[in-house]
């Protein structure tokens, strides 16, 4: 009798009470991302001086801001903008990053030297001075954050990809194809991607969390998302300034970034476990040691 083995996700939700709790608190947050504003209680930018700044209570759960809108209502309603700003970002990063990377182990060797050291140069980029300098070249909203946080985050998914095929690129099945006439590119989609595809799932799931910081770090200095639009970074930037009155304020928008970016975090390192992704190891360009 034949058994068949469970599929990755169910593995995954085996994988223990911890990173269950982690997926549902994903599943959660990706309920915000889409319905964020329609399940906020009340009018997100109505604004009512005489109730500004009051505590936590039955008619402001979370309370309310130096302009008396309701912190729970901004809060839904600032899920979308910073989520799907980070998960866009996050696939922004996977194009401009993993194609190339896994075409650089294919290339000429000059070619490949100067990939690596365009990649070498957005590393060293200051992330905040690059965002800063490219809302100024390119306007100053949404998009042009997404993209600068997508080009910064790009690097990353070029050197794992391109570590995990030269893992596979000196394969016999490799050198066979190659033998019979096979270019870099059907190698790519035929041979490559199914040993490079586990990588780059755990590195995606670890991409989003730091773009969901970069997001917020954004929002907070006024890159992106302007107000009254309400954001989780634009959020505890407007709330900082009325901690002596309101030290509580910066407390949701907070727990709603680091408790997401914990999450992803569990089920990244979850995911590395299951999949058998490699893990690659930073003082060596080529090196990758097997979780």
């Amino acid at each position: 009798m034949s058994v068949i083995a469970p599929s990755a996700a169910v593995r995954l939700w085996r994988a223990g009470w911890s990173v269950r709790l982690a997926l549902l608190v994903l599943l959660g947050v990706a309920l915000l991302a889409v319905a964020g504003p329609a399940l906020a209680p009340q009018d997100p930018l109505a604004q009512n001086a005489s109730a500004a700044l009051q505590e936590p209570s039955l008619a402001h759960l979370l309370g309310t801001d130096y302009l008396g809108r309701d912190v729970l209502s901004r809060l839904f309603a600032g899920a979308p903008a910073s989520l799907v700003s980070a998960v866009a970002a996050a696939l922004i990063g996977l194009v401009l990053g993993a194609v190339p990377g896994a075409l650089s182990a294919f290339v000429p060797r000059f070619a490949e030297w100067f990939s690596l050291r365009i990649v070498d140069a957005l590393l060293a980029l200051p992330f905040i001075l690059f965002a800063i300098v490219f809302a100024a070249l390119l306007g100053n909203g949404l998009i042009q954050a997404t993209l600068a946080i997508g080009i910064l985050v790009a690097p990353g998914f070029f050197r794992i990809a391109r570590a995990a095929t030269l893992r596979v690129r000196d394969s016999q099945y490799i050198d066979a194809a190659g033998y019979l006439g096979a270019s870099a590119w059907w190698i790519l989609r035929r041979h490559v991607r199914r040993q490079v595809a586990p990588n780059l799932v755990v590195a995606s799931v670890s991409a989003l969390g730091g773009a969901l910081l970069a997001v917020a770090s954004l929002t907070f200095l006024g890159i992106g998302v302007q107000p009254p639009a309400p954001t989780w970074g634009g959020m505890l930037s407007s709330d900082l300034g009325y901690l002596g009155q309101r030290p509580w304020g910066p407390l949701a928008p907070a727990l709603a970034i680091i408790v997401t970016v914990g999450a992803l975090n569990v089920v990244a390192d979850a995911a590395r476990d299951v999949l058998g992704a490699a893990v690659v190891v930073p003082a060596k360009r080529k090196a990758v040691a097997h979780v």
